[in-house]
């Protein structure tokens, strides 16, 4: 899960599942649209967003990697 903050809740983190996204668009405020169709405008630029998916995926990979390694 990524940790990002709707807009004007900036206090408040809202935890999404990045294999969930479908698109990211900047309207000029960012939109990420899920799979199911929700719409979600958040504090966060694209580019942040894109950085915290890659920071994920390669913690899941450093995780599975670290399993299969002995000891």
């Amino acid at each position: 899960m990524i940790t990002l903050h709707r807009l004007g809740s900036a206090e408040e983190p809202v935890a999404i599942n990045p294999d969930l996204i479908l698109s990211v668009e900047a309207k000029p405020d960012t939109v990420i649209t899920l799979a199911n169709s929700v719409k979600l405008v958040v504090r966060e630029d694209p580019e942040e967003i894109a950085l915290a998916i890659r920071n994920w995926r390669a913690s899941v990979l450093r995780l599975a990697l670290a399993k299969e390694l002995p000891g």
